[in-house]
């Protein structure tokens, strides 16, 4: 697998990215996020109107809360945490899905490119209070700040897939398959250094809005918890993997004392 994929992008991403350069649509820029230099095949306008198209399928697909009580809170917390963030060019929006795509309820959250956020009720249900769900949302928008989304996008679909999925809604069979293999890979999940780099933001966003960061510890030991009542793994550790590593780093971040457990890889 690894050799098939490193000759993918030895004969296919290298020389698109070498032919995009010259033609100038390649562009180095400032991660907030990360705190680096990254290159993009993409602008800010395509990754926009990419996330504008999926959340289209998502209200499609999916079925959203039209809870008042779970809105005003969601959006309430959510404010908080948008008035702190790195990232000012974006506008930002956040819903509560009940069923998935296959009528399931879900533990878990997930984000778009361009700004959109969803958390299912099965995790909103099982949260405490307001600074575990700062958390949830800040994590999930530090994904959207640090551009993860379409970095990950960029490897795996190329400049052209991109660009059918960042184009303006259609019909066509090419443009369905490029929204359907977009979704599938954001809701696949990140790299270690990505889920790092989200509760880093998280922890800052958190303590800047006025939350508990700690609360981000207090999650992932509850869904921990959750995991051992089922015989299937929630998914959100499907998505969201190193749940151990993830409270390690969140603990170093807060400078708070480790212990035997936080270097188990549960």
């Amino acid at each position: 697998m690894k050799n098939s994929l490193r000759k993918f992008l030895v004969y296919n991403l290298w020389p698109m990215a070498f032919g995009l350069l010259l033609l100038g649509c390649v562009t180095t820029e400032y991660n907030v996020g990360t705190g680096k230099q990254d290159v993009y095949f993409y602008s800010t306008e395509s990754e926009v109107a990419m996330g504008q198209n999926i959340a289209k399928k998502i209200y499609q697909e999916f079925k959203l809360s039209n809870s008042p009580d779970d809105i005003e809170r969601l959006n309430r917390i959510a404010n908080k945490i948008t008035d702190v963030l790195d990232r000012r060019e974006l506008s930002y929006y956040f819903y509560i899905i009940e069923e998935d795509q296959e009528g399931k309820s879900q533990v878990n959250a997930f984000s778009l490119p361009g700004g959109y956020s969803y958390i299912f009720s099965g995790l909103l249900d099982i949260l405490d209070n307001d600074d575990q769900l700062a958390f949830i949302l800040a994590h999930e928008v530090g994904h959207i700040v640090s551009r993860h989304h379409m970095k990950r996008l960029q490897a795996a679909m190329g400049y052209n897939l991109l660009t059918v999925a960042s184009t303006a809604a259609g019909t066509s069979s090419e443009f369905r398959n490029g929204l359907s293999f977009a979704l599938f890979q954001i809701l696949a999940g990140y790299s270690r250094e990505d889920e790092f780099n989200a509760d880093e933001l998280a922890v800052k966003y958190c303590k800047l809005a006025g939350f508990d960061p700690a609360a981000g510890i207090e999650v992932l030991e509850k869904l921990y918890e959750e995991s051992k009542k089922t015989i299937r793994s929630l998914s959100y550790f499907r998505t969201h993997p190193y749940p151990a590593q993830r409270i390690r780093h969140i603990k170093e971040a807060l400078q708070l004392p480790l212990n035997v457990d936080d270097y188990i890889n549960f």
